[in-house]
């Protein structure tokens, strides 16, 4: 049995660092930099009474109108059991989140994952834009 919880003194942070830190989107992040994101977000850690924290994932949020879901992560040997879209689902139905019009994410292979639990392409994609640091952008036309 996996207990989820948003206890943030639960989170295991050495473990979370090591598996962002190894992630496609952020490769090499410092563990201070993890440090400053759980402690700006709504973070919710997955538990396995034997294996300790076994999942992650995180909100970013002003709790009325708009979250960005980030970070979500599945420890390997806990893949496969559904466990990434019931913590996703856990966000969406929290009473926090209730007003909340607009959930955003990005995702380079889980299209599939969230469109089972109602997300979508972007509606209007001409009125997105970001800003990205200079060290962001050539990590990212490095891996392109």
């Amino acid at each position: 049995m996996i207990e989820l919880s948003d206890d943030a003194a639960r989170l295991d942070v050495p473990r979370i660092h090591g598996w962002l830190e190894t992630s496609y989107w952020t490769p090499g992040i410092a563990r201070s930099a993890v440090e400053r994101q759980i402690a700006g977000s709504h973070c919710l850690g997955a538990y396995h009474s034997e294996q300790g924290q076994v999942g992650f994932a995180r909100v970013i949020s002003d709790r009325a109108s708009f979250a960005w879901l980030a970070d979500v992560w599945v420890d390997e040997a806990s893949r496969g059991q559904g466990l990434g879209r019931r913590m996703v689902r856990w966000f969406l139905d929290h009473p926090d989140y209730a007003t909340v019009r607009r959930f955003a994410l990005t995702t380079a292979d889980a299209h599939g994952v969230y469109a089972q639990l109602g997300f979508t392409p972007l509606l209007r994609q001409e009125r997105l834009m970001e800003r990205l640091s200079p060290e962001f952008t050539a990590m990212l036309e490095a891996a392109s």
